[in-house]
């Protein structure tokens, strides 16, 4: 099915740069059907319902298709904890602080936004440890062509409480429990995991990228 999936991303990015820098009607037309055509593959490949997918994939003519980018702040306390909030829209799984990049922020800037709306600490950021393709890994299958930007950052102020709206527990978390934790694998692996708690005892290690 992945293979699929990328197949109906692959004709839907063709079919939006169609429609962007094609001059002819009548190939419009047919890049229009492409698209529609695409949308409904990822509809039924990843299960999104078809009204969350166009607006997304099918609502920008004259734009360039470009991945999205999700920023997840990694915020150590020590050498064996990592600060960690539930997703209440994926049933309470456990996930790092972040969220999509937001037009007019920096990707720090959104890594301390959105770490104290969900925690309410205030943090700084460090370093960028690593840019990842969501594509290769072991993510659950969605229609977005995804790059996660993860950004080291420590705490400056504020004190944990829980975001009511969208979170619901925050705390610090043993990297011996990862393993047994429910994640929200949408979000972040338990192998990302272990790879970042790596920084933790080679702190100048190069920044990874797929």
């Amino acid at each position: 099915m992945s293979q699929l999936l990328e197949i109906a991303k692959r004709l839907n990015a063709l079919a939006q740069a169609g429609l962007t820098y094609s001059p002819n009607a009548y190939d419009l037309e047919r890049f229009e059907e492409i698209r529609e055509i695409s949308v409904q593959l990822l509809h039924e490949l990843t299960e999104e319902p078809i009204e969350k997918i166009s607006p997304l994939f099918a609502s920008g003519v004259g734009e360039y298709p470009t991945p999205k980018v999700d920023i997840r702040a990694v915020i150590f306390r020590g050498e064996e904890e990592v600060l960690m909030v539930q997703e209440k829209i994926d049933r309470l799984r456990w996930t790092l602080p972040g969220g999509w990049a937001d037009v007019g922020y920096t990707p720090s800037e959104v890594a301390v936004k959105e770490t104290q709306e969900e925690t309410g600490l205030i943090v700084k950021p460090v370093r960028l440890l690593a840019v990842l393709d969501k594509r290769q890994h072991p993510h659950p299958p969605q229609p977005w062509y995804v790059y996660k930007f993860f950004i080291r950052c420590e705490v400056t102020g504020g004190e944990i409480r829980a975001d009511g709206h969208d979170i619901g527990q925050v705390r610090w978390v043993r990297r011996t429990e990862i393993p047994e934790l429910p994640l929200s694998e949408d979000r972040v692996t338990a192998s990302q995991l272990e790879m970042l708690f790596t920084f933790v005892t080679n702190p100048d290690a190069p920044a990874l990228c797929d």
